[in-house]
């Protein structure tokens, strides 16, 4: 392996700024596949089974984004030391990250795995009915693979800090690969699994369960897939780490944990984490509200959330780069560069959003009844929820793109606390209390809850921008003095 990264600190910036997000909204966009392809098959077997997804999720969504939150950290750190010339110290930085993000992984596995039937209910999801009952077996299966796939999410976010985004993407499609391989046969079995008739091996399916027996493992097929897909790019990312084949080269001692450096983690990374926390957290009581309209709304709620995905990924994976780019040059002490990214990436998004959106609007009843058995896409009331989220919401996304890379920018200067608060504003004082309002005081049923998210991110990119244009957000910017040096390393390596 060479070291891939990029340089964002010197000459043009679009063309760095583009190679350098284009791998990261690639990896988002194959994450957008990992869902998708579990929401397709999972549909096969019926609107309960979606809307157990949909429950699951909410769940699994508030965990990830905690751990996820955590490893921004490591891309925070590592950018803003090696924009200042500190290799050393962005070496060590990524041990320490590796070390302190596994064991917190390790804890959310024990408790996500007790705890699930419990959670599950505090969304909305009833005990003792089958969407409970899958969603649980399913949240427990993603939890006992926890630590792979938060050991994927720190390689990706310390490489990104050092500027190499094209190598997390190779692994990530190569995992997707797998998943989607996988998820037909894991979910139906063989027996009456469609995908043989689809590709003109009528019979085959009927062989293979006669020989095996097998007729998957339903709702829980989909969680075994994705956990046994994450195990591969997570082993070879930590090889990779560990063996310095891609520029970052943490030493032994570097995954020692040290108490400054943690600190100096959790200083930055606990606000990211509490931001993402908050938001899945939000994510979960929109699940719970959604839910006093019934568990059509939500299946609904389920498949909006995936085909959305398409747009906030790629948003947030721009989102991401602009955090290397903005950190790398506070780093080397050029906010005017750092600035002038912002506005690039915020101008790129919300064109190709304009673009994206226009192309879907007239599909909406065919999007959405994709994810549905064939007999139940023709008069199904998910099928008319879904589609009118895509009419009502899908234009506000223009909005959400500028304010989530806009969020990037703050993430990356190291003002941490400015982008917590300004994210949460977007669910809990936007998102959450409209919906509630339009569903049940209103009246207006799931359709409501459909305009109080477009409301929520026009309101939020509004706000942001407002708080950006300021300008006091270049003062965050990490100070690689205060760190203390790890052991007796010599940090003018």
């Amino acid at each position: 392996m060479t070291d891939r990264s990029v340089d964002v600190t010197d000459g043009d910036l679009f063309r760095p700024l583009l190679v350098l997000s284009a791998p990261i909204v690639a990896s988002q966009v194959l994450q957008v596949a990992y869902n998708l392809a579990d929401t397709f098959w999972v549909g096969r077997l019926g609107a309960d089974a979606v809307a157990a997804l949909s429950y699951a999720w909410a769940i699994v969504f508030l965990m990830v984004s905690v751990g996820g939150g955590l490893t921004v950290a490591g891309t925070v750190l590592v950018s803003q030391h090696k924009g200042s010339g500190d290799f050393r110290h962005s070496h060590h930085v990524a041990g320490q990250t590796v070390s302190f993000v596994t064991l917190i992984a390790l804890a959310f596995a024990v408790l996500g795995y007790v705890a699930a039937p419990t959670l599950l209910a505090l969304v909305g999801a009833t005990p003792g009915t089958d969407p409970h009952t899958f969603a649980t077996d399913y949240t427990r299966v993603i939890f006992l693979g926890v630590v792979f796939m938060f050991w994927f999410f720190i390689f990706d976010a310390l490489l990104r800090g050092w500027g190499d985004t094209r190598t997390s993407l190779y692994l990530m499609a190569g995992s997707v690969a797998l998943n989607v391989v996988l998820d037909p046969f894991l979910v139906l079995g063989f027996a009456d699994n469609p995908l043989f008739a689809w590709v003109g091996l009528e019979g085959m399916g009927t062989q293979l369960y006669t020989l095996t027996g097998f007729e998957g493992y339903g709702v829980t097929g989909a969680a075994v897939a994705t956990v046994v897909a994450r195990f591969f790019p997570a082993a070879i990312g930590m090889y990779l780490l560990l063996s310095g084949g891609v520029g970052l080269s943490p030493e032994p001692r570097d995954f020692v944990p040290e108490l400054a450096t943690v600190r100096r983690i959790l200083d930055v990374g606990a606000p990211i984490g509490a931001e993402q926390g908050l938001r899945a957290g939000g994510v979960a009581a929109m699940t719970a509200v959604i839910a006093l309209a019934g568990d059509d709304a939500v299946a609904a709620y389920g498949i909006v959330n995936r085909l959305a995905s398409l747009l906030f990924l790629p948003a947030l994976g721009f989102a991401r780069g602009t955090e290397t780019v903005v950190g790398q040059n506070l780093g080397a002490g050029q906010p005017d560069r750092a600035r002038r990214a912002v506005y690039l990436a915020s101008a790129t998004v919300a064109g190709g959003f304009l673009v994206l959106v226009a192309l879907a609007y007239p599909f909406a009843e065919a999007i959405t009844g994709a994810f549905l058995p064939p007999g139940e896409t023709a008069s199904s009331t998910v099928v008319e929820y879904g589609a009118a989220y895509v009419r009502i919401a899908g234009p506000a996304y223009v909005f959400l793109g500028v304010f989530q890379v806009t969020l990037g920018g703050f993430r990356g200067s190291g003002s941490t606390r400015t982008a917590m608060l300004l994210s949460v504003q977007e669910l809990w004082v936007f998102r959450i209390p409209l919906s509630f309002v339009f569903l049940t005081v209103l009246g207006w049923g799931v359709v409501g809850v459909w305009w109080a998210v477009a409301v929520s991110f026009v309101a939020s990119a509004l706000t942001t921008g407002a708080w950006f244009l300021r300008g006091t957000w270049t003062d965050g910017i990490v100070d690689p003095e205060e760190l203390d040096a790890p052991g007796e390393m010599d940090v003018a390596d």
